[in-house]
């Protein structure tokens, strides 16, 4: 996601990217977990439901918004976002499943996200995502100040792209490295080069039994097989662009789904692109990331996000009741 990247980083400069399209209905707040034996310090942020109409309070070159929490033993979504990406990069959902009445955390992921590039495309990334998410759900579960309004047995989990191969891996997925070889003959990346060079990742990958229903959009999935992802057997709310891009190919993700050993749910979304799952962009963005906010002709990225976030709230319904 190079060019989410820029953006980004235009978008922060303007202070739009926590801004923008963000209704009073729900609360924003930063989430800071400090570095520990697990990793480094991650950033994020919180949306969830407000007991009365929220303030605003510039912090950085952020504007948040801050308000009283409305209910009691809520459930917690977690976010990861794609290559390249930041905890911004699916605001609308995370503003739609608060107004919904849950309480949602997204992280930027060290060393993966719109500031720090510096180990994207290493194969530590890979290990380290999973257990980036891990934290956060330990931090939201223990030191944040929502955790005593969380019910700790309604957590579910959002990604897209490499955030969606991150939620797989967090419900049991393991990664068949080799599997990704003939793909990586026709790539200079270095994860790629690692591949092919059969370095692969000797650390246990993250799993977290915690989280009970999975809503994974496009995922980076060339390096799974049938027996991958056997052992993922929670609820998947699964979803394919119809063209893929940036890595993804449609026939990964329709193998996902013929792999998933439970039952689950499969939408393909016709005529669309791989970043169709991002927020549709603001004039200032649209000609700065062309290959972010240009969809097929007649594809209705704002039409399609209406129905994606109500379909993602109504599977998280249905979950985790």
């Amino acid at each position: 996601m190079h060019a989410f990247s820029h953006v980004c980083r235009f978008l922060a400069a303007i202070g739009f990217c926590l801004t923008a399209t963000l209704a009073q209905a729900a609360g924003l707040r930063p989430v800071d977990i400090p570095a520990d034996a697990n990793g480094p310090a991650i950033r994020g942020a919180i949306w969830y439901p407000c007991a009365e109409p929220a303030g605003e309070i510039r912090l950085d070159i952020f504007t948040w918004k801050d308000c009283p929490l409305f209910g009691d033993r809520l459930p917690l979504i977690v976010v990861s976002h794609g290559r390249g990406g930041s905890f911004v990069g699916h605001h609308d959902t995370g503003e739609m499943l608060a107004n919904a009445g849950y309480i949602v955390a997204a992280i930027s992921h060290p060393g993966d996200n719109s500031y720090d590039r510096s180990r994207s495309d290493d194969l530590s990334v890979y290990v380290e995502r999973p257990q980036d998410i891990k934290r956060l759900i330990d931090f939201m579960l223990g030191g944040s100040p929502f955790s005593a309004a969380i019910d700790r047995e309604r957590i579910g989990f959002f990604g897209f792209s490499r955030g969606g191969y991150t939620g797989l891996v967090l419900t049991g997925a393991n990664p068949d490295w080799a599997n990704a070889t003939a793909f990586c003959q026709h790539s200079a990346n270095n994860a790629c080069v690692q591949i092919i060079q059969k370095k692969y990742p000797a650390e246990p990958l993250t799993h977290d039994p915690r989280i009970k229903a999975a809503v994974i959009a496009d995922p980076l999935a060339v390096v799974f097989t049938a027996d991958s992802l056997a052992a993922v057997k929670l609820p998947v709310q699964l979803w394919a662009s119809e063209r893929g891009g940036d890595g993804v190919l449609p026939h990964d993700v329709a193998a996902v789904d013929a792999n998933l050993p439970a039952r689950h749910e499969y939408r393909v979304v016709s005529n669309s692109g791989h970043f169709a799952f991002v927020p549709p962009c603001p004039p200032a963005m649209a000609q700065a990331a062309l290959e972010i906010c240009t969809d097929a002709p007649g594809f209705d990225r704002a039409a399609f996000h209406r129905e994606f976030n109500a379909a993602v709230i109504a599977f998280f319904q249905q979950h985790l009741r």
